[in-house]
């Protein structure tokens, strides 16, 4: 079922599930906004923007009637899954007075058409649920953001200020690489602990003990290029241990080992150039590398 179908317009009380603390008469007055959305990060934002007792309305869901959304309120934050971004927009009715803004990382403002203040405000914190999700974005999370207007460019810096975040303006022609990166940064690591889990069960060693190495590296990471971070048998141009680990390998797990060698012998500084057979075993071709007869010149 699509969003914004039903006709319970839901206002009032926040509903996260956070204890709102009460703003002082003489308080700052804070934006009101409005979550259309009820997952991960609609929940997650819901709830750190409550507990520093912003003005957060019941959020609108799945079923309910997102038409008025924009009306009596500041920002208008759809965080709805990404296909459905431009129907929940486009069923909102226009108002000069909100700011509308999504949290995609991959689209631009496009898929806001038709209102006139637009902004994307995307979160690069992995956010498995509301609770974990709300911590992190008080972690110093960096955010993604864009907008139609500097004004409202500003006003998406105060929510990130708020957050003790840091932000990047990120323009709509380089979303798609941006979020790419946030994919291999996130999900593919992932993807490679998967893998490490897979060898790792063949050794009788604890996944916790590689885990922690990884965690060690990610640190490294921190103050030091990948160049210079670069450890192991590819940096020192150890073809002789690659193929020695590509024939201890199951033949599933050789060519994701095999890509990422290659990787890392482009951050070897100079000349450095991987084997031949290497190309072959990413390919998932073993029929002229067998054990022992690879060129390892």
């Amino acid at each position: 079922m699509a969003f914004c179908e039903g006709h319970c317009h839901h206002v009032g009380a926040p509903r996260y599930g956070a204890v709102v603390t009460a703003r002082q008469a003489n308080a700052p007055q804070v934006p009101r906004v409005r979550i259309v959305g009820t997952g991960r990060v609609a929940g997650a934002l819901g709830t750190v923007l409550e507990e520093l007792d912003w003005d957060v309305l019941a959020p609108i869901g799945r079923r309910d009637d997102c038409s008025g959304a924009a009306h009596q309120t500041d920002v208008v934050v759809i965080a709805t899954p990404d296909r459905a971004i431009a129907e929940v927009a486009a069923a909102i009715e226009p108002d000069a007075g909100a700011l509308v803004v999504h949290v995609a990382g991959s689209v631009g403002l496009e898929v806001l058409a038709g209102h006139p203040r637009r902004g994307a405000l995307h979160p690069l914190v992995s956010i498995p649920d509301p609770v974990t999700g709300a911590i992190r974005l008080r972690d110093g999370a960096w955010f993604a953001v864009a907008a139609d207007h500097d004004a409202d460019l500003a006003l998406l810096g105060s929510i990130v200020a708020a957050l003790h975040g840091h932000s990047a303006a990120v323009a709509d022609a380089d979303r798609a690489a941006y979020h790419a990166a946030a994919v291999v940064a996130s999900n593919h690591l992932v993807a490679l602990m998967g893998q490490v889990e897979r060898i790792a069960a063949t050794t009788g060693v604890p996944v916790e003990a590689f885990a922690k190495l990884a965690s060690q590296t990610l640190d490294g990471l921190a103050t030091a290029t990948p160049t210079d971070a670069l450890t192991g048998p590819v940096r020192r141009g150890d073809w002789a241990t690659v193929a020695r680990h590509l024939d201890a390998l199951a033949p599933a797990e050789r060519p994701g080992y095999a890509a990422l060698a290659e990787l890392a012998a482009g951050l070897v500084p100079g000349d450095a150039e991987a084997p031949a057979w290497l190309a072959v075993a990413r390919r998932g071709d073993d029929s002229a590398t067998r054990p022992g007869e690879r060129d390892l010149r």
